[in-house]
């Protein structure tokens, strides 16, 4: 069914527009029209002085609603998760599970291919942070089920998520090149992360294809002037993006800022947003504005709207490039910017509606 929005300011991802009506079918935009020229009647709502931008994406979040999906992998934990992040403009999100038991991995493969078959919208694709990572730098992972992996592992999991996994975190210094090339071959984005590769370990698995990096100064090492490490590598790539968590106890707002400056860009935002549990290995409760897992920082507790207003507000980028940080960014890191991120004809809808003090308002459809 055909729905017009007017709006003062459409802010697309790339430019401005001023008074214009969009046009939207089927959680697609049809047309973007100036409100001068629409001739169509079709009812206008109109959203008076207010800024629409494109939705929020979030390719690195683990749960809401007091479940994670690696507790609970269900369909019904994705509903849930997408129900909850659409209240604050978060329309498209990589579900993630960290380092955990082949079978948790497979049941919430299983929980993805059950939600799409059911009609289910804002799901990616999943995330699997583990569990070929380096316990060095495991952060608040399990211990026990960290290990590199054997080709048919490998083989046997890409087989079982095909179509499914969209993104794999692992430690380039503990994956072997044949294990690289096996899963890029699956068109699945490798991210380098949890990892204590030296720079030169993290530049040749850049050089082989990584395309990314996860949750950039965390659970990696670090930049150093006689060992730069994988931060290093990461910023000195000029082919390498990397997610950031502008949450302000992962990674200081200056320290944000210096990434920024220095890789532009090729830096965007995740929530890495986790949930109250006492369920499973995983159990995160609140302490204050962040999460702890047994006394350590397991993830944070703001959303991409959240995100958004941080990086303008405490790491002093710009709106235009925070909105992009939040949206196209992380949109093109998945490999979906040709149906997120802008607001652009055939592009997907739903869009963020936010006042002219930047205060969000609602989502469109």
């Amino acid at each position: 069914m055909l729905q017009a929005y007017s709006a003062s300011h459409v802010f697309t991802g790339y430019e401005w527009l001023t008074d214009q009506v969009i046009v939207t079918d089927q959680e697609k935009i049809e047309s973007i029209v100036p409100k001068a020229n629409f001739k169509s009647k079709i009812p206008i709502t109109e959203l008076g002085n207010a800024i629409i931008i494109p939705g929020f994406v979030d390719i690195q979040v683990y749960g809401a609603g007091g479940k994670l999906l690696s507790a609970y992998p269900q369909a019904d934990t994705l509903k849930l998760m997408h129900d909850e992040f659409l209240k604050t403009g978060t329309v498209l999100f990589q579900p993630t599970v960290a380092t955990n038991t082949l079978e948790v991995f497979k049941q919430s493969i299983d929980a993805v291919r059950t939600y799409w078959q059911n009609g289910g919208k804002g799901v990616a694709g999943i995330h699997l942070e583990g569990p070929w990572i380096n316990e060095i730098k495991r952060g608040a992972h399990l211990k026990e089920w960290i290990h590199s992996p054997t080709i048919q592992e490998v083989k046997e999991l890409l087989e079982y998520g095909k179509g499914v996994i969209r993104t794999i975190t692992l430690a380039p210094e503990k994956v072997s090149e044949e294990v690289i090339r096996l899963i890029q071959s699956s068109n699945i984005v490798v991210s380098a992360g949890h990892s204590n590769a030296t720079y030169h370990e993290a530049m040749k698995g850049f050089q082989l294809g990584i395309p990314m990096a996860t949750h950039l100064y965390n659970a990696m090492s670090a930049l150093q002037h006689r060992e730069p490490g994988l931060v290093g590598a990461t910023m000195n790539s000029k082919n390498t993006v990397a997610a950031i968590i502008p949450d302000g106890h992962h990674v200081d707002f200056f320290a944000i800022q210096i990434a920024k400056k220095v890789m532009s860009e090729r830096l965007f935002a995740i929530t890495d947003a986790v949930t109250e549990t006492n369920v499973g290995p995983y159990q995160h409760h609140l302490n204050g504005d962040k999460y702890e897992s047994n006394g350590i920082l397991s993830g944070s507790a703001i959303s991409m709207y959240q995100a958004f207003r941080n990086l303008i507000d405490k790491a002093a980028i710009e709106m235009e490039e925070a909105q992009r940080m939040c949206s196209l960014y992380p949109a093109k890191a998945i490999k979906l910017e040709k149906k997120y991120g802008q607001i652009a004809v055939g592009f997907t809808t739903p869009l963020v509606v936010l006042d002219r003090n930047l205060v969000y308002k609602q989502i469109i459809n």
